[in-house]
């Protein structure tokens, strides 16, 4: 759980994990400024403390690599903020354990209707659909909602990727399914409900101008990096 000010949705969230499906609780705090810390402890999770503010793509990077060395092999990353559903790990890790992908997707467009009966505004739907179009395009992929903030991966997935080279801001999952694809990595996506609360965290209408606009050009990067036009950095291994 990469968390930021979470505190009021931090036992909500917890509350609907299937505690018996899984081994460990990892909850990374980004310099929370409420009580976020001290109820994960309260709650018994691992808690991880960043000192300074890494932002959302640094924040996972400190949360895969907490889970690899925990010696993890599926790792789920759902935010504490409720807006996406703990209790479709179950799902998820069905899809894992018939070795249907390498990569799991919760998608909020999965189901036609859903993300504006959620709450969804119109600006994020459209920018989502346009961004998906355009990766889909781009990498040959196929998915429904490309801005999903809900992902699961299998260990190999993730050292493979080199994901600690992607932003550390809000672009850091749309680089990683940039690097998934690229690596030739099963994806599949599983239906969530979209659940957009007063609690649930949200980036302005400006910063998600400027993160499509970002991603843009690392898209057609990744496609000039494919042709062996360019030397994209993003796609490079790790040595």
């Amino acid at each position: 759980m990469p968390a930021y000010n979470a505190e009021s949705t931090l036992v909500k969230t917890y509350n609907d994990i299937p505690l018996d499906l899984i081994d460990e609780i990892i909850l990374v705090d980004d310099c929370s400024r409420d009580k976020t810390v001290e109820i994960s402890k309260k709650l018994g999770l691992t808690t991880i403390i960043h000192e300074k503010n890494k932002g959302y793509g640094g924040n996972q990077k400190t949360c895969y690599q907490t889970a690899l060395k925990a010696g993890a092999d599926i790792i789920i990353m759902i935010h504490p903020d409720y807006q996406y559903d703990p209790k479709k790990i179950q799902e998820i890790l069905k899809v894992f354990e018939n070795d249907e992908a390498d990569v799991a997707y919760g998608s909020r467009m999965l189901i036609k209707g859903d993300a504006k009966k959620g709450g969804m505004p119109l600006y994020k739907r459209m920018g989502n659909f346009l961004l998906t179009v355009y990766i889909n395009f781009m990498t040959g992929i196929n998915l429904t909602d490309a801005a999903t903030g809900y992902i699961a991966y299998k260990r190999e997935v993730l050292e493979t990727i080199p994901f600690m080279k992607n932003s550390n801001g809000f672009t850091f999952d749309e680089e990683a399914i940039i690097q998934c694809s690229y690596f030739n990595f099963r994806m599949k996506e599983f239906p969530v409900p979209t659940r957009y609360e007063k609690e649930s965290s949200s980036i302005s209408f400006k910063k998600s101008a400027k993160y499509g606009i970002s991603l843009f050009i690392n898209i057609a990067k990744s496609k000039l990096h494919k042709y062996g036009l360019i030397n994209f950095y993003l796609l490079n291994k790790n040595p």
